[in-house]
Order: structure tokens, then sequence, then C-alpha cells
């Protein structure tokens, strides 16, 4: 139950601070169009790079975390099978 508090205060406190992340949007889209108008790219791009770089990361770490499930799940799963083997074989000795 305690845990369940403790989400629902973080979750809380995210939405109450999300005004201040979506404020960043209209200062970087004036900077862009600034630039842009100005005749430099070289700014546009590298905020493009910046996008593509905070949209892969959270994709990138889901799939090492599924990874290193999936791996340490198979070796634990082959431990379980050979000691499963071990006992039969014991109980078929007896």
């Amino acid at each position: 139950m305690k845990t369940w508090k403790i989400i629902l205060a973080l979750g809380v406190l995210s939405i109450l601070t999300m005004t201040d992340t979506f404020a960043q949007c209209a200062m970087c889209r004036g900077t862009v169009e600034s630039t842009m108008s100005n005749g430099r790219n070289h700014v546009a791009v590298g905020l493009n790079t910046g996008i593509l770089y905070l949209l892969a990361t959270p994709y990138l770490l889901v799939a090492i975390v599924i990874f290193l499930w999936i791996r340490t799940s198979k070796k634990e799963h082959g431990k379980r099978l050979a000691i499963a083997s071990r006992v039969r074989g014991a109980l078929s000795q007896m």
C-alpha cells in the first residue's frame, strides 16, 4: 500500500511540473525560426538531431532491460532444469 502512495505522489508531482516543460517548446521553436530566417541552418539541424536522440533513448533503455531480463530468465531456467534432472536421477536410483 505504501508503494502505491509513493507512485501516486510522484505521478501528481510530475503532472504539476509538466507545464514548465511545455514552455521550452515555444522557446526552441522561436529560436529555430529566427535562425532559419537569418539563413543559418546549423541550429535547426542540431535541434533535430537532439530530438532524435531524445526519441531513441527511452526505447534503447527498454530494449536493454528486456534483453537482460530474458537472458537472466534463460540462465535461471537452465539451472532449474539441471536441478530437476538431478532430483529425477536421485529418485530413480532409490
